[in-house]
């Protein structure tokens, strides 16, 4: 993999552990279906799951929400993403789209020393796991990419570093012209608002879908675009995505779909 030329600061994968750095717990929930595993760093809150019966499966309904960028960028060349969690998402996007190159940048260590337990795929010529600060990479990125995914949680939820307004103006920076910014935020958190408030100012217009499935807020922000062309006619099938992926999307892209049908102005929650 040829990008980012200049990551910024990051460690190889399997370096030691950082100073500060929470170490997650994996919880195994049986069930008649086969269960599954959980990442948790504390028991109130889970950060990612994977379904024994299907691991490439997304199993949070917040997770096929963010994969609502195909509805606007059907075929990524270069997808970077901020948090690798229980790699869902890396996984997904590894096994159905076979044309993106990824980056994966994740902060904590303990975190990627689970990938295996997860099942998510070892480092290959389009998957490329990072241990270093996401705004730090994103801010170092040397190639534009297509996509960013933003899933940055830590055992005290958002990092202040991922929700300031330098890093969605980095975000900007970092995005091809077209390009699609995915931000997951905990529509529940004091400063929901003024994050909605800084992307404005980053990218203006934006698309913003509330799951319902553990309070989140998935906001879609195009670099250089607004949603104006998107809001005619129905949602389709993005170009070239598999049968399964798209029948795996098929509840969170109508999700998408009635956000688009909104008025630009409209309150997301109403």
């Amino acid at each position: 993999m040829d990008w980012p030329q200049d990551p910024g600061p990051v460690r190889p994968a399997g370096a030691p552990a950082a100073s500060g750095q929470v170490k997650p717990f994996v919880h195994r929930a049986a069930s008649a279906n086969g269960g599954g595993l959980g990442l948790y760093f504390s028991i109130s809150e889970i950060q990612s799951r994977m379904a024994a019966d299907d691991p490439l499966a997304l199993d949070l309904g917040y997770t096929r929400t963010m994969m609502g960028f195909l509805l606007f960028r059907a075929e990524p060349a270069r997808v970077l993403m901020v948090g690798l969690g229980g790699g869902s998402l890396a996984k997904f996007c590894h096994r159905y789209l076979p044309g993106a190159a990824m980056v994966v940048a994740e902060i904590n260590p303990h975190v990627i020393a689970l990938r295996d337990e997860f099942l998510v795929p070892p480092d290959d010529a389009r998957l490329t796991v990072v241990c270093g600060d996401g705004a730090l990479v994103v801010r170092h990125t040397a190639s534009p990419v297509d996509v960013l995914l933003v899933d940055g949680f830590d055992s005290q939820g958002q990092p202040a570093r991922l929700c300031s307004q330098r890093f969605y103006d980095d975000c900007h920076a970092a995005l091809q012209p077209g390009g699609v910014l995915v931000v997951n935020l905990h529509h529940g958190h004091v400063r929901y608002g003024i994050f909605l408030d800084r992307l404005r100012r980053s990218f203006g217009e934006l698309l913003v879908v509330n799951d319902g499935d553990l309070s989140n807020s998935i906001v879609f922000a195009l670099k250089d675009d607004g949603f104006a062309r998107f809001r005619r006619g129905p949602v389709r099938r993005p170009t070239g995505l598999d049968a399964a992926a798209a029948a795996q999307l098929k509840s969170a892209f109508a999700l998408v779909g009635a956000a688009l049908r909104r008025p630009a102005d409209a309150d997301p929650a109403a």
